[in-house]
């Protein structure tokens, strides 16, 4: 009676034609890192670097796992291995606002000679002044002003001392000074005579001698203050000879260096600054002789910080920050502790993956970005307003400490961002931000799969080529290259398509090659593949055997023989993020008399998604139009997974629970060795639905388990033939008669499969031929509704 026939082995799975590769082993194929299957994306990225206007940054859509930041890197190295290299970048100490280090640019390569030029200098500089300063012509020089200023306060000194000896006072040095003391026969007085003396004089002579004392204790000062002046300028005379030698030492030193910057005008500027600055700190370099120092002298201010070093860049850096918090893109200020002091200084200023791309190229996980607080607000600072800045954007807590900073020059930016995110990150920051459509103008789509091809196979191969060289791993020959390429197809959950999920991909390689080990294999070969799927699967399908064992146990009820009114094998996936497997599950309806309509048991419970009962509401919409154009409908019914706890949602079903209905109302058993699996419109159309492989597998594990009879199968809908992958032991199943798929487009051809009767069809007058499924639901639903009718009547009467 059914008119669908099942499937052939043919249909249920692609199987790769080696043939069609021309190489044995992948050890003879070019290693590629060319991005594959993304002409779109790989457009919009070539346009992206190709344009320099401002704010064409690129954001990259797509899902994890596609393998894109590794196939972007490898483009954008190609890119930038043609374009110029970017300078260097250093900080150096700013003599005039200490707090502010000052940042210069210099070609490629030049920052660390410098450093090495500017350390040579300073230890130069060390070594030179000390000998300078330590030759005979530069002491007698010195001690030839020490002798004249000592001879010279010496005259004032015994001018001083003779015209108070003249007057009875002597000249007296202690140990604070120069005094005035009164003397009696060529000797000092002590204060006990001074007091004997003027009780002897007269008030007139008293006076006279105080008046004396006073005016000698004038001239020492004025003598003391002029020999103050007198040391001041021999001080100024030993430091202009001081200079002068110095100049000499240094003069040479800094010209051989300012010869390789004479044309760069901020290099001679700061290496003048530094010049002024020895000549004013020459201590620093030949401490006086008379002062003792504790402690190593401080010499850092003329390091220099080599911020960005590009020595071993070849063209445009391309950078991939893994971890982008703010310090990790815009640098940090390290601070220092000594005898509980917390301080910094420009060498502790680092650098950021900003300052390691400028020039180039930086390659940013979005989601990895936003999770990061400040990063995306300042790195959107940076980009608007062209310039990086090293700061630190912790707030001060009540309480701590916070040490004195440095407020660095910024570096201009030019660096193109390639944000990674998913396609609802895309539309939420485009909605939310009012800067991001400014800043990332350039979008690329990054597809999760590609159309099967020969081209496409040889990708594949090319990759798998790829990845041998790079690890190190067992080459593969073509019957492994074709399994790799089948299981593409099966993660693109299409025949004829394949997989863009590279990270997949690259997993399965890897897994391959060491199962070629184990087996004693130096090429890993197509029975290594399918080892590493199986083992994939065993590491990972724990829950799945264990719900089948609970429904061989009959723990879980799943009939697969016989046929049930109201009761239908339904399909579900139970996704554990790394491992996706079928379930089936019972489907029952009941129907009674009542205008309640269908009732779903999950969603008055609230166990249903908004999907779900979307396709539960579609129910009624079919009925009407199915069996209500000449008649009312009138009923109720309820709806329901047996024993399901865990929640549904998804209309994949909603066949599956029409047919379990249209059972119940007519009172017609349906074949328990199907199941069913399928979306339906009000029209009775069956639509697409997802994880199609999952489910036929899940069912067939059960009726392996229980032993095949040759009538088990699973109806799907049509439209989902091309997307069947299907296990091998499924196919060879079918191919031996022990399983089928049968595809059906319409509710008809589900109800004739199941029931084994003709579903009917309807006449102009709406009703059905007698015999068929249709017409037994519709007369059973007049009943209903007659019998809902008359029994309000009857009680009345």
């Amino acid at each position: 009676m059914p008119t669908v026939t099942p499937l052939p082995p043919e249909k249920l799975r692609y199987t790769c034609d080696t043939t069609g590769f021309t190489f044995e082993t992948t050890a003879e194929l070019q290693a590629s890192t060319r991005i594959i299957g993304q002409p779109r994306g790989t457009r919009a990225i070539a346009f992206g670097v190709g344009i320099q206007s401002q704010g064409y940054n690129i954001f990259v859509l797509g899902s994890t796992g596609t393998g894109r930041a590794t196939a972007i890197r490898h483009f954008l190295q190609e890119q930038a291995a043609g374009k110029p290299t970017p300078p260097d970048w250093i900080y150096v100490h700013n003599f005039a606002a200490l707090h502010q280090p000052r940042a210069i640019l210099l070609p490629s390569g030049e920052g660390s000679k410098f450093q090495a030029r500017m350390a040579k200098l300073i230890n130069d500089l060390r070594q030179d002044l000390p000998q300078a300063f330590a030759t005979e012509m530069y002491q007698n020089a010195i001690a030839g002003i020490q002798q004249a200023l000592e001879e010279q306060q010496n005259v004032l000194l015994r001018v001083l001392s003779e015209k108070a000896k003249g007057q009875g006072f002597a000249l007296v040095q202690t140990p604070s000074g120069f005094m005035v003391a009164p003397t009696a026969d060529g000797r000092q007085l002590s204060p006990q005579e001074l007091n004997a003396l003027r009780q002897q004089m007269a008030p007139e002579q008293q006076a006279q001698l105080e008046e004396t004392h006073r005016t000698l204790v004038a001239e020492l000062a004025d003598l003391i203050q002029q020999m103050h002046h007198m040391e001041i300028e021999a001080r100024q005379q030993m430091k202009d000879i001081d200079r002068e030698v110095a100049t000499t030492a240094v003069q040479h030193h800094f010209d051989d260096v300012k010869k390789t910057y004479e044309q760069d005008e901020e290099m001679c500027l700061y290496l003048d600054e530094v010049h002024q600055d020895v000549l004013a700190q020459i201590d620093d370099f030949v401490p006086p002789v008379d002062v003792q120092h504790t402690e190593e002298i401080d010499l850092r201010r003329y390091q220099v910080n080599v911020l960005v070093n590009n020595s071993d860049t070849q063209g445009a850096p391309v950078i991939h920050e893994m971890n982008p918090t703010f310090h990790g893109l815009f640098g940090r200020i390290e601070y220092e502790m000594e005898t509980g002091h917390v301080f910094t200084h420009f060498t502790n200023i680092k650098g950021g993956s900003l300052h390691a791309a400028n020039g180039g190229y930086l390659i940013i996980n979005a989601h990895d970005l936003l999770k990061n607080s400040g990063a995306w607000e300042a790195l959107k600072r940076a980009l608007k307003e062209g310039k990086i800045y090293v700061q630190t954007p912790v707030p001060v807590e009540q309480g701590q400490f916070v040490a004195k900073s440095l407020d660095p020059e910024p570096i201009p930016l030019h660096v193109k961002i390639v944000l990674m995110g998913s396609l609802s990150l895309y539309y939420s920051l485009y909605a939310a931000d009012e800067d991001f459509s400014a800043l990332f103008k350039v979008r690329a789509d990054f597809d999760t799969v590609m159309f099967r091809d020969q081209e496409a196979m040889q990708a594949y191969a090319d990759f798998i080529a790829a990845r041998c060289r790079e690890e190190g791993l067992a080459h593969f020959d073509r019957t492994a290259v074709a399994k790799v390429v089948e299981y593409g197809s099966r993660l693109a959950d299409y025949q004829h398509k394949l997989s863009t999920r590279f990270g997949d991909i690259a997993g399965l390689i890897r897994e391959a090659s060491y199962w070629a080990g184990v087996n004693g294999r130096t090429v890993t070969t197509g029975a290594d593949v399918q080892q590493a799927l199986q083992e994939r699967t065993y590491r990972a399908n724990h829950a799945e055997e264990h719900i089948l064992e609970e429904m061989l146990r009959g723990t879980l009820f799943i009939a697969t023989e016989g046929s049930v009114i109201g009761q239908v094998n339904g399909l579900s996936v139970a996704d554990f993020g790394d491992y996706a497997f079928g379930q089936p599950g019972r489907i029952t309806a009941r129907t009674f008399m009542g205008d309640d309509g269908v009732i779903h048991i999950e969603r008055e419970t609230e166990m249903s998604g908004p999907l779900h009962d979307k396709g539960v509401l579609t129910l009624q919409g079919y009925l009407g139009g199915t069996y209500a154009q000449t008649q009312p409908l009138s009923l109720s019914a309820s709806i329901t997974f047996e024993q399901n706890y865990g929640g549904v949602d998804g209309d994949s079903a909603s066949s599956t629970e029409l047919f379990a209905l249209l059972s119940s109302v007519g009172n017609i058993p349906f074949k328990q060795e199907l199941a069913v699996t399928g979306s339906v419109n009000q029209r009775g159309e069956i639509q697409p639905i997802g994880g199609v492989n999952e489910k036929i597998e899940g069912f067939f594990r059960l009726c392996q388990a229980r032993g095949l009879t040759g009538t088990q199968g699973v109806i799907i809908p049509a439209s989902n033939v091309d997307h069947l992958m299907l296990h091998e032991d499924v196919v060879t199943a079918v191919a031996e008669g022990k399983f089928h798929v049968w595809p059906i487009t319409t509710i008809d051809e589900g109800v004739e499969l199941l029931s084994g009767m003709p579903a009917g069809t309807r006449s102009k007058d709406g009703s059905y031929p007698q015999g068929t499924v249709h017409h037994i639901v519709q007369a059973r639903l007049l009943e209903l509704a007659e019998a809902l009718s008359n029994f309000g009547n009857g009680n009345d009467d």
